[in-house]
């Protein structure tokens, strides 16, 4: 596991920085008023959707905002009133220096920079909502959220398939601030291009064929709450500036509508691609890969944290009642294999022995079905590739990961490093059903 800052000063010793901004009201109504926030947009003015709500009846609704960008903060006057004035001096924008003295109508605020050391020392817990593992990589991870939870930074995950991004966002809401509001997931890679915009943000009545009613989006369902965007890396580079506006913001616009609706939520990401060589590969933006890696975690695959498998077992056997535990020769099974599908194939394998066991221990005649799958990709699979055609090679291998991904074509395709439309092609011509 790994986590990296995308902006500041990067890597420092024993650990990194998390950058918050602290705004400190110094005159006026609001005197001795503190907020501390992480944030990619900070809103201030009288309005009780800003993030600083004054009382200064001399402020303007919706005064300033302040953008934490890639080169640092950027005030920004919202066309207020009276006026934004940064050291004296009036301005539209201007980049703010730590210390730089705000005012705006009789209120002055002091802008403050408040770095937080992330130290990786790992944690004393061997489980965190859910999660396990008594590996150093595991306590690393524990440690990170531990303590990035009580923030609100937004967050990218990124593993193979199975290591646990769901689970692990899941336990980043649970810890925070914000654990009684909804945790709403949504799976990138499972919606319909045509449909994304609208499953993501809602739309208007009549705004498309089939729009018989309004609908709220998965933003706005997630307001009060986090938001976990699966497998970010599938959507769309035209969908990408409004998921952009959308975080900077905290605001959407529903399919179809006129209105701005604010929604107050985290935003939490995940990816099983590497999301540094998507953009250097033009695939993904720049601006938004900022956005959401304030906080980037890296989950480590199973076959490089063998030692968990004991204490994952143990959790997925105390769920099934008839069985009570696993016999050392079979531990060694389990840890010889590779684990492709890293904890969710040792889940599968696991309920499966389980429900098949005779006695009240697993037991290696328990594992056939992965010691059978071992012998085979250790004697070369499939008996053997030789003399085969390379079509009837491609016609295995999309078979077989068809049916590791339960059918699911999108995520068959990107697996394949190949188009979904030339997977649909290629399943006509080898007549895959």
């Amino acid at each position: 596991m790994r986590i990296t800052r995308v902006h500041g000063k990067g890597k420092v010793e024993g650990g990194f920085l998390l950058k918050a901004c602290r705004l400190l009201v110094v005159d006026g109504p609001d005197s001795g008023k503190d907020i501390l926030l992480h944030k990619p947009v900070i809103k201030v003015g009288t309005k009780e959707d800003n993030d600083l709500r004054l009382a200064d009846d001399t402020v303007s609704r919706h005064h300033m905002e302040i953008h934490h960008l890639k080169d640092g903060y950027l005030l920004k006057d919202l066309g207020s009133t009276n006026g934004s004035f940064l050291d004296g001096v009036k301005v539209k924008e201007a980049y703010l220096r730590p210390g730089a003295l705000i005012k705006i109508g009789n209120t002055s605020l002091e802008f403050h920079i408040k770095e937080e050391k992330l130290g990786l020392a790992p944690s004393k817990s061997t489980s965190i909502c859910g999660l396990q593992g008594s590996s150093i990589e595991m306590r690393k991870v524990f440690a990170i959220i531990e303590r990035i939870a009580i923030t609100d930074a937004t967050v990218v995950i990124e593993g193979e398939t199975g290591t646990g991004k769901e689970l692990t966002a899941s336990a980043i809401h649970s810890l925070s601030l914000r654990s009684k509001g909804p945790f709403v997931v949504f799976d990138c890679g499972a919606v319909s291009p045509t449909l994304i915009e609208s499953e993501l943000f809602g739309h208007e009545k009549g705004a498309f064929t089939g729009a018989v009613a309004r609908r709220k989006g998965a933003f706005e369902l997630a307001a009060g709450g986090s938001i976990f965007l699966d497998e970010i890396g599938e959507l769309s580079l035209e969908l990408q500036p409004k998921l952009l506006r959308a975080i900077e913001h905290r605001a959407i616009r529903r399919v179809g509508g006129e209105e701005e609706i604010p929604v107050d939520l985290r935003v939490i990401a995940a990816s099983n691609r590497d999301l540094n060589e998507m953009v250097k590969e033009g695939k993904l933006r720049e601006d938004l890969f900022f956005r959401i890696s304030v906080v980037r975690v890296i989950l480590p695959p199973l076959r490089q944290r063998l030692d968990d498998i004991p204490v994952l077992v143990e959790s997925f056997i105390k769920k099934i009642s008839r069985v009570k535990g696993i016999s050392p020769e079979a531990l060694d099974i389990l840890r010889a294999y590779s684990w492709p599908g890293n904890v969710r194939e040792l889940r599968n394998i696991v309920e499966r022995a389980s429900a098949l066991a005779e006695g009240e221990l697993l037991r290696p005649e328990d594992l056939a079905s992965l010691t059978s799958s071992r012998t085979k990709t250790t004697t070369g699979g499939f008996s053997s590739l030789v003399g085969k055609s390379l079509g009837e090679i491609e016609k295995i291998a999309i078979m077989q990961t068809l049916k590791a991904y339960r059918g699911n074509k999108v995520k068959t395709a990107k697996v394949l490093n190949i188009a979904p439309s030339t997977l649909y092609e290629k399943i006509k011509r080898y007549r895959i059903e």
